[in-house]
């Protein structure tokens, strides 16, 4: 328990369920000598005056690990923030699928006990990072956990774009737009578009056109450390967004240079945790096993 001895809380604002187990968070965290710190925005959520509290940027620093509250969202939310100072960060989920926020109300004691043993198992889920340039202006960085998205934004029409691959003409094509995801996105909005499930431990990144007016383009899975480029053609300007936080406008001409960050988000899982298990259970997966062993 050592290695945790400052353990910081975040959650997700405006929710009573959320707020309730924040607290069971802290009351078990404080019986087991951990000072317990909240990030501004959790603090106002529960409206107290007895809390100790820092601001959401400097949580990381100020923390051995940090106990988000909240849906897999908020866990998104809170990993681009903490991801810099590479604090580990665990998840309770009050959402509603969970993949990354898999411990559940009930669990608090004997999951986020173990935890504080040091009796879990930690993934390293690389971040991507999108520049966006219009000739040598620089116009905006975003930053995903999940997928980077070139959408219509608020009206519907197809986007023509051209997309490269480390310096490699891939095509051009005419679509809704093109999700880029990463292992960890691939089970979210990337799923749902036709993109193929990519286990966490892989180094690789995907590219799912959205509706493409073909029907040869299919999802193409690159290497991790590929530099991938998508120039605007569209007349009607397209949106690039990062993990669907509110996006930028992209102008004809414009490219979004999308690649992976040099900072890692440390997720800890308790023990037992395993992938297809989870895949099983938030897909809808048939669970029947065969008595028959390999």
């Amino acid at each position: 328990m050592d290695s945790f001895r400052n353990v910081g809380l975040m959650g997700r604002p405006g929710n009573t369920a959320v707020a309730d187990t924040l607290l069971d968070v802290q009351c078990y965290l404080e019986a087991q000598g951990c000072r317990v710190i909240f990030d501004e925005d959790t603090a106002a959520l529960l409206d107290r005056d007895d809390l100790q509290i820092c601001s959401r940027t400097a949580l990381g620093e100020a923390c051995d690990l940090v106990i988000v509250v909240g849906g897999d969202g908020s866990l998104l939310h809170a990993a681009r923030i903490l991801a810099r100072s590479n604090t580990p960060v665990l998840g309770i989920n009050r959402g509603r699928l969970g993949f990354l926020t898999d411990v559940a109300p009930s669990e608090i004691a004997e999951k986020i006990g173990a935890v504080l043993r040091g009796d879990f198992v930690e993934e390293q889920r690389f971040l991507l990072s999108v520049d966006v340039r219009s000739g040598a202006l620089h116009k905006s960085e975003l930053l995903a956990v999940n997928d980077v998205i070139l959408h219509t934004g608020k009206t519907v029409h197809m986007i023509e774009f051209e997309l490269y691959v480390e310096g490699d003409f891939v095509y051009r094509l005419r679509s809704d737009g093109l999700i880029v995801c990463t292992p960890t996105g691939s089970t979210a909005y990337a799923l749902s578009g036709g993109g193929p499930i990519l286990h966490p431990r892989l180094d690789a990144i995907g590219l799912v056109p959205m509706h493409p007016h073909t029907l040869s383009s299919r999802p193409i899975v690159v290497d991790g450390n590929s530099e991938i480029k998508i120039k605007v053609l569209s007349g009607l300007p397209p949106m690039v967004s990062a993990d669907g936080q509110p996006g930028h406008v992209l102008q004809p001409g414009d490219w979004a240079y999308i690649r992976k960050h040099p900072f890692k988000l440390r997720l800890l899982h308790p023990p037992g945790h395993d992938f297809y298990a989870a895949c099983r259970t938030k897909l809808g997966w048939s669970s029947h096993l065969s008595s028959q062993e390999c």
